[in-house]
């Protein structure tokens, strides 16, 4: 059983998932697309920012609520969506979307992930956002809405940066696929981190519930790059988008957007929020980063849309930066999947240790609402 009290970082946390995962299986999930630059400035990016603190302010109780889409959440954070999750643990959405519920905080079910989208509205007693990836069958998709709609989950993210599978090289040089095929290199792996290899086999054949007998996509043996080009729809524009706003009655925002004036024209067709994200650089290598994108979206969409920011957050600070830059609320991804592996107990580990250190980072900023958090906040060079 893993030490969680020594893990007082996400970054302890990712070396405790590298301790305990099999290395091409860290390596999926810790790495990025080529060159990985796009990887290397989502954190360089948040390291740039520098911030002006004001001392006399009365910060004995930080405020870390933020409203967004009719709901009032206790702090600024949600759990991005994210597939393929049960590599690190068996039923990890279950276990990062528990953890998230138990903070009150919105976990975001991928369309890719191993739980049906009505499982986990029956396990999980929290504010749950679906991501759909549009394919190209319009019916699919609005069957997939219809059941997310059904099953109560608030608020549809669309993402729209996987036209095409990023060419992502650590995977290619470990054999990687989803499904997993196993190969000699992998067992070999595997006898290395016995921990993980009884918990994996003891999880049984990972499912893509979702997608089951869509086309073959769950079932075929095809990796996800196969699927990617094969079904999902990487014709898709506004109109498409439009389309998906008819039918969904809920708050829909659009993941993937990093250029102002397209997040100012999805807002026109017909969307209530931007993820201003970069698929966590994974997918375009050389994209900007986020939190560098997100003061001209922000300027573009104006005060009231609500943007959310993904790709790179590892701290509590990079939160607060993130708020000053535009943010409604910022989310993570690898955060969660690092604690998962160990289970339930690591994941609340890691929101515990980001939620503390937004409210400490507040405390010593002399910010203590996190709604009044603004541009002023940073320092000149970085505005």
């Amino acid at each position: 059983m893993a030490r969680l009290d020594r893990v007082i970082s996400v970054e302890d946390a990712r070396a405790l998932a590298r301790r305990t995962l099999p290395k091409s299986i860290f390596e999926f999930i810790d790495g990025g697309a080529v060159d990985e630059l796009t990887l290397a400035d989502n954190r360089s990016g948040f390291n740039r920012l520098r911030l002006v603190p004001r001392m006399m302010t009365d910060v004995s109780a930080p405020d870390l609520t933020m409203a967004i889409d009719g709901r009032t959440l206790p702090a600024p954070l949600a759990i991005a969506p994210m597939g393929s999750c049960m590599l690190a643990y068996p039923q990890a959405d279950l276990a990062i979307a528990r953890a998230a519920a138990a903070r009150g905080l919105p976990y975001t079910l991928s369309t890719m992930s191993t739980t049906a989208i009505e499982d986990m509205a029956r396990a999980v007693d929290g504010p749950l956002w679906f991501q759909l990836y549009p394919f190209r069958d319009y019916d699919f998709n609005f069957d997939l809405m219809r059941r997310a709609a059904g099953a109560g989950f608030e608020t549809l993210v669309v993402t729209v940066d996987l036209k095409a599978a990023g060419k992502r090289e650590r995977d290619a040089r470990n054999a990687m696929s989803i499904p997993l095929r196993l190969t000699v290199r992998h067992l070999m792996e595997g006898m290395s981190r016995p921990g993980w290899a009884m918990r994996f086999l003891a999880g049984g054949k990972p499912d893509f519930a979702n997608v089951r007998g869509y086309a073959g996509a769950a079932d075929s043996g095809l990796t996800i790059a196969a699927r990617a080009a094969r079904d999902l729809d990487s014709a898709m524009t506004f109109d498409g988008i439009r389309r998906l706003r008819d039918a969904w009655k809920g708050p829909l925002h659009v993941k993937g957007v990093l250029d102002a004036a397209e997040a100012k024209a999805l807002v026109e067709a017909g969307a209530d929020g931007i993820w201003v994200s970069n698929h966590g650089g994974r997918q375009l290598d050389s994209a900007v980063a986020s939190i560098d994108a997100l003061p001209a979206i922000r300027a573009a969409v104006g005060p009231d849309v609500p943007l959310v920011i993904d790709s790179g957050v590892r701290r509590g600070m990079d939160i607060i930066k993130a708020r000053a830059a535009g943010a409604t609320i910022s989310a993570v991804g690898r955060a969660a999947i690092y604690g998962v592996t160990a289970g339930e107990a690591g994941v609340g580990r890691v929101l515990d240790i980001l939620l503390d250190e937004i409210r400490n980072g507040m405390m010593l900023a002399g910010t203590p609402d996190y709604r009044g958090i603004g541009a002023d906040l940073l320092a000149p060079a970085a505005r």
